[in-house]
């Protein structure tokens, strides 16, 4: 998976009792059952343990990265005369991306198990409740949620992905055409980062090569998204002794989108 997921848990149980029913045929009363830790601690805990064995990373950006939220919405045991402890663990689950956009629609799941045995045992009601857990788990479309985790085919389809120079945003993966030609030949050729978004910072000029200049490169432009790309230039200078320098900019979104920056320069003498 080319992103993280952060994982946020809420509880919104309607009753937060774990012990729901306790039907016994000699009328015993029902017992206050709590747990530890609490179920909200347990399961972010847990599901963080689980997920990170199926490879997700879950120690992800706050400002780049997706979220999932799961709302416990029941997590109960029952005893039923004849035919023993019950759990019930229910969840809703959402997954938002990097701009608070829904991609993953509200979606329950549900994990049920039964074990028989005597109504005060509640060594077996833990073991149920922990098996019901474990199916609700089991039951989370994961290949689904990872699917909204892997780098977009295009930088337009992610938008807000901010270049961070660990190479996994579909930006950085976009190679450009640079193609840089002088009359006459020979000539120097720098270029330069000139911005206008305060998320990337200009650069100095860095040195590419002599002209007629030809290149396939990746850009590695920290800060740089889709959205603000268009306040993104790149400035090529072009140099020769006796010649007076000359400067292009080119929009950075427009490269992006045809993938190329080529240019000829007409030197002009001193």
């Amino acid at each position: 998976m080319d992103y993280g997921v952060r994982l946020n848990i809420q509880d919104k149980r309607p009753q937060t009792m774990v012990l729901n029913k306790y039907d016994v045929n000699f009328g015993q009363a029902r017992p206050q059952v709590s747990t530890y830790p609490d179920i909200k601690s347990f399961v972010s805990e847990s599901m963080r343990k689980y997920m990170q064995t199926m490879g997700f990373d879950i120690d992800a950006d706050i400002n780049t990265d997706y979220l999932l939220q799961i709302e416990i919405t029941q997590y109960q045991i029952s005893y039923l005369s004849g035919m023993g402890w019950m759990g019930t663990v229910c969840f809703d689950m959402l997954v938002y991306d990097e701009s608070r956009n829904l991609v993953y629609p509200r979606t329950a799941v549900t994990g049920r198990a039964s074990l028989s045995g005597s109504p005060v045992d509640f060594a077996i009601a833990a073991n149920a409740l922990n098996a019901a857990y474990g199916e609700a788990l089991e039951n989370i479309d994961w290949d689904r949620v990872a699917y909204f985790l892997r780098r977009a085919d295009s930088p337009s389809g992610e938008k807000n992905k901010q270049v961070t120079g660990s190479g996994d945003t579909a930006l950085e993966h976009t190679i450009i055409r640079w193609f840089i030609d002088s009359s006459p030949k020979g000539a120097d050729v720098n270029w330069r980062v000139v911005s206008s978004t305060p998320d990337v910072k200009n650069t100095n000029q860095n040195y590419l090569g002599t002209t007629p200049y030809e290149s396939t490169e990746s850009f590695d432009i920290k800060g740089l998204t889709f959205n603000n790309s268009g306040d993104v230039q790149i400035e090529i200078s072009c140099e020769k002794a006796g010649y007076l320098t000359q400067k292009k900019r080119f929009n950075l979104r427009q490269a992006i989108e045809q993938k190329e920056i080529s240019t000829k320069f007409n030197l002009v003498e001193e």
